[in-house]
């Protein structure tokens, strides 16, 4: 039997930890070293936290690099050191063509989308907010310009109606290391294919998630912020604000295709409903949270809050 690969594992999420996980159970691999990100502030303590991949290596005794400057010498240095046939990266940063370019078969990404989609830091999030009813995970060789090397392998997965950017992560992110399974076994066995990602006349991109993705605007149809809400909860969340000018995060929605009312009108009943009129019908507001309090279904926020929407 051949040598297993020695495989250097790059991540920093819990979006990435399955796939460590399941390299670890491989005997065509080995996992020699762990590049993560560093240590962060958390809590209300600010105290530094390790990520997720930092934790799951140092269950498994792995060496674990955390370096702040991926093109300093010194850590590429270490990193050479470790002599890797390969590289997996899920959910990490941008990597130097130093570093991804190191191995003797190269790097490979695990992306949350189906490539070319989708190409970006937040292609879950994009994707329900697109109204997508199909993402999936996508392998493919690291290159310079972001999410745009060779495919190797990619895999569908349905978005249900009652997904959200929670659920469907967490669908991604087994998708994902199982993938990356297939992936790697195809590599060490020398199969992997190696595909041109295809020319798309009509490319979604995936950028980074900014404050302003996530204010509801009353005067686009009610299915786009429906849609809106479910790619951003339950975090970032996405938010308006009340009449009376306190902040409300809205985590789930529904769409009330009837349309008696003004955009940007608000209504309740003080009891069952809270409601805002858009140019297409009703957004009703089933799950909040309002600023300092905790997140509520809409008939227990009411039970407990005064509102004045006039």
């Amino acid at each position: 039997m051949p040598a297993p690969l020695r495989i250097v594992f790059m991540g920093t999420p819990d979006f990435a930890v399955p796939t460590l996980e399941t390299l670890l159970t491989l005997p065509e691999a080995q996992v020699v070293a762990v590049l993560t990100g560093p240590d962060r502030p958390a809590g209300r303590g600010r105290q530094l936290q390790a990520s997720a991949v930092k934790a799951a290596a140092l269950a498994h005794g792995l060496p674990v690099l955390q370096p702040t400057n991926l093109k300093d010498l010194a850590f590429q240095a270490d990193l050479q050191g470790y002599a890797a046939d390969l590289q997996v990266v899920v959910a990490f940063r941008m990597l130097p063509e130093t570093v991804w370019n190191m191995p003797r078969l190269g790097s490979v990404n695990i992306h949350a989308s189906l490539l070319p989609q989708y190409r970006g830091a937040a292609p879950i999030n994009w994707a329900l907010m697109h109204g997508d009813q199909e993402t999936g995970v996508s392998s493919f060789f690291l290159r310079h310009e972001i999410d745009t090397g060779d495919l190797i392998l990619q895999d569908k997965i349905a978005i249900a109606p009652a997904d959200d950017f929670g659920s469907l992560y967490d669908k991604l992110k087994v998708a994902g290391a199982a993938l990356a399974r297939r992936t790697v076994l195809a590599i060490a066995a020398g199969t992997a294919p190696s595909t041109p990602q295809p020319p798309t006349p009509h490319l979604r991109p995936a950028p980074k998630l900014t404050k302003e993705t996530g204010r509801l605007d009353f005067q686009r149809p009610a299915a786009e912020l429906v849609n809106q809400v479910r790619g951003l909860a339950p975090a970032p969340a996405a938010y308006t604000t009340l009449p009376d000018g306190r902040g409300l995060k809205v985590y789930r929605a529904a769409e009330l295709p009837d349309q008696p009312a003004p955009a940007g009108t608000w209504a309740t009943d003080a009891r069952h409903y809270l409601r805002v009129a858009t140019p297409t019908g009703w957004l009703d507001l089933l799950e909040v949270q309002l600023e300092g309090k905790k997140r509520l279904t809409t008939e227990e926020f009411l039970r407990g809050t005064r509102l004045e929407l006039s």
